[in-house]
C-alpha cells in the first residue's frame, strides 16, 4: 500500500489534463471520452448488474491463477464479497463503457472475467461489437455467465480457459480492443503482451489494469510502453493504455481521470 500511495503522489505531480496534451488523437480521446460527463443510458444496466452482485450471498470456490488476493485469506468466497473487494470500481467501469462506445471496436477481448463487470461494460458500451471474455476459474466463469444470461447480454462469449490455453486455441484471431485484468505478475504480464502483439493491428488498443499494483507491475508497464511497436501510451494511474498507430510519433502521457 505504501508503494501505491507514493506512486499516486508522484503521478499527481507529473500528470496533466487535456490542456497539457499536444496530440489531436489523444486530446479528442481525453475531452470526448475520458471527461465525458453525460449520464449514458447504459449506466443503468451497469448499476443494476452491480447491485445484484452485491446482494448475492452465494459462495463459490476460487481457483486463482494470478498473483493472489490481498484481501481474501480463503478460496471460499461469497459473490458479494468478491464484487465489493475485487470488482472493477464504478468510475472505471463507466470509463470502460465509454471507451467501448467511443472506439466502436468490432472484436473485443477481456483477459480476466471475474464476475463480469468489465464484460457488461464493454458489451453494453458497444452492442454491435462481440466481446470474448476469458476466465480460468470454472466457478467464477459459471457465475458470471449466469448473470450475463439473466441480464440478456447476448454479444459476449465466455471462455473458461487459462490465458495460455486461450492463446493456443485462438492463434489467428485479431482484436480491436483488449482489456487485461488478470495476473498481476510482471513476467506473466509481459508474456501476455508479447502474445497479444500477434493478435492486434495498428488501430487496436490494449488496456492494462493495476499498473501500480507493485513495483514489478510498474516495471512491466514501463517495458510495455517503451516497446518499439507502441506509439502512443497513456498512464491514468489505474490503467495503462497503449496504441499502435504507425502514423503517429511515439508519445507517452500521464492523464488524470
Amino acid at each position: 500500500m505504501f508503494y501505491q500511495l507514493k506512486s499516486y503522489l508522484n503521478f499527481l505531480l507529473c500528470s496533466t489534463n487535456q490542456h497539457g496534451v499536444h496530440s489531436p488523437f489523444v486530446y479528442d480521446l481525453v475531452t470526448k471520452c475520458f471527461y465525458d460527463t453525460q449520464k449514458h443510458q447504459g449506466y443503468d444496466m451497469l448499476e443494476q448488474h452491480r447491485k445484484k452482485l452485491l446482494r448475492d450471498t452465494s459462495t463459490i470456490s476460487i481457483t486463482d491463477f494470478g498473483a493472489g488476493s490481498r484481501v481474501f485469506k480463503s478460496n471460499e468466497r461469497t459473490v458479494k464479497a468478491i464484487a465489493k473487494n475485487a470488482g472493477i470500481p464504478i468510475k472505471r467501469q463507466q470509463l470502460l463503457f465509454r471507451l467501448a462506445r467511443y472506439f466502436q471496436p468490432n472484436n473485443l477481448l477481456e483477459l480476466g472475467t471475474s464476475l463480469g463487470m468489465g464484460t457488461v461494460a464493454m458489451a453494453t458500451g458497444n452492442p454491435n461489437g462481440t466481446v470474448t471474455t476469458v476466465e480460468g476459474c470454472p466457478a467464477t466463469s459459471a457465475k458470471a455467465q449466469q448473470y450475463f444470461n439473466s441480464f440478456g447480454i447476448e454479444n459476449s462469449t465466455t471462455e473458461t480457459l487459462t490465458f495460455e490455453q486461450f492463446f493456443q486455441q485462438h492463434n489467428p484471431e485479431v482484436f480491436d480492443f483488449v482489456y487485461v485484468d488478470g495476473n498481476h505478475d510482471k513476467e506473466a504480464t509481459l508474456r501476455y503482451f508479447e502474445r497479444l502483439l500477434k493478435h492486434i493491428h495498428k488501430d487496436s488498443i490494449i488496456i492494462f489494469d493495476d499498473i501500480y499494483w507493485s513495483p514489478e507491475m510498474t516495471e512491466a508497464w514501463q517495458q510495455i510502453y517503451n516497446h518499439p511497436k507502441v506509439t502512443v501510451s497513456i498512464d491514468t494511474f489505474q490503467w495503462g493504455l497503449v496504441f499502435f498507430r504507425s502514423e503517429q510519433p511515439k508519445q507517452h502521457f500521464r492523464i488524470r481521470v
